[in-house]
């Protein structure tokens, strides 16, 4: 069996033994962790960091987890709901003025979190991507497609900019910065949305599904992460400017650690390690329900509460290629999945096999 390194609670030996049969089968790399109580019961990983297998995948290696950083920026959002600052039931427009035009008058936070402000679609190229105010601008002339509230079509990339202007306005900092701060300062977390040259060591590059080059793009709809006019690459993500710009849907940067840990809040209440992001209420927000039915989007049915979709009693969300964060509040369980090592969205299981293993040592079905 493939070499796992790290450490586990026995109970959860499945986890790990997952792990080393997926890198057994042909995967480069991975980090999977399950946090209870804000504490690792499983932090492991395997496999190599580079598309060559040269490189071994150690405690420290990072790569990009794509739309499991909507779960971070959504954090944040939440963090300033908590505090006041931020009204899910005030239109966009009272932080943001110059949003309101084009017929969003009606667009309300709570749409903006729960993707059904009806402004899924990117409509510039990857590299407007990387101009903040050029992405706002854009933002602010589109017309919804949809009466806000009224329908659900996942905000794939336009999510993170969304939310993230909102952060701006109200704390003069980008979400980066507020995040940096905020969220994974106190917790310690080794979790990156705009990643320093001096991280870039330690990035593993995504590498396509077999089969498929770095001009693999983003998946149509019914897929984790569907396709948008941008067509976003693999050879983009894989770029520096990827990991220098801010794109707080998809390109932050962390392991399987450093998401559980930051997830663990929603797990626990709000609060990790003796540190409170959230109040208990705060917390709960997120599992309020926004949206259930067809995702116009992704194509299938989906259950959107505020920042995140909802899995019966658990919450979380997938990125592009595969990694995956799913929380449970109800076994105060946070399990991350992370991995460089991209598969088919049809044909990629492997976020569900881990998250069952680490169930299984629960004894209780998966959310």
């Amino acid at each position: 069996m493939a070499d796992i390194q790290g450490s586990y609670d026995d109970l959860f030996i499945a986890v790990p033994n997952a792990l080393s049969t997926m890198l057994d089968e042909g995967d480069a790399g991975a980090s999977v962790a399950v946090f209870v109580d804000g504490e690792p019961v499983v932090d492991v990983w395997g496999g190599f960091a580079d598309a060559g297998r040269t490189v071994p995948w150690r405690r420290d290696t990072i790569t990009n987890v794509w739309s499991v950083t909507k779960t971070m920026t959504s954090l944040c959002a939440l963090v300033l709901v908590d505090r006041g600052e931020l009204d899910l039931d005030a239109p966009v427009g009272r932080y943001w003025p110059e949003f309101a035009g084009a017929g969003k008058e009606k667009v309300l936070v709570r749409h903006v979190l729960a993707h059904t402000a009806g402004l899924p679609d990117w409509d510039g190229t990857v590299g407007d991507l990387y101009d903040w105010p050029s992405v706002t601008a854009r933002l602010e002339a589109q017309t919804p497609q949809w009466e806000p509230g009224t329908a659900a079509g996942y905000h794939s990339l336009t999510h993170g900019f969304l939310v993230g202007e909102l952060v701006r306005r109200i704390t003069g900092r980008t979400v980066g910065e507020f995040f940096a701060r905020e969220v994974a300062g106190p917790l310690g977390a080794d979790f990156h949305i705009g990643l320093s040259a001096e991280d870039d060591h330690r990035v593993a590059l995504t590498i396509p599904p077999p089969g498929r080059d770095e001009d693999y793009t983003a998946s149509a709809p019914g897929g984790t992460d569907p396709g948008t006019t941008a067509s976003v690459r693999v050879r983009d993500g894989n770029g520096v400017a990827w990991r220098r710009a801010e794109i707080p849907a998809a390109s932050g940067f962390g392991n399987a650690r450093s998401v559980a840990l930051v997830q663990s809040v929603m797990a626990c209440d709000g609060a990790v390690r003796g540190t409170r992001l959230l109040s208990p209420a705060g917390c709960g927000l997120a599992r309020r329900e926004q949206f259930s039915g067809e995702d116009r989007r992704l194509g299938m049915p989906v259950r959107w509460g505020l920042g995140y979709g909802l899995f019966d009693t658990g919450l979380g969300w997938g990125g592009w290629g595969g990694s995956l964060v799913v929380v449970d509040p109800g076994h105060r369980m946070a399990v991350a999945y992370v991995t460089h090592a991209m598969r088919e969205p049809a044909n990629d299981q492997r976020g569900m096999e881990l998250l069952t293993a680490a169930y299984d040592a629960l004894q209780a079905p998966p959310p």
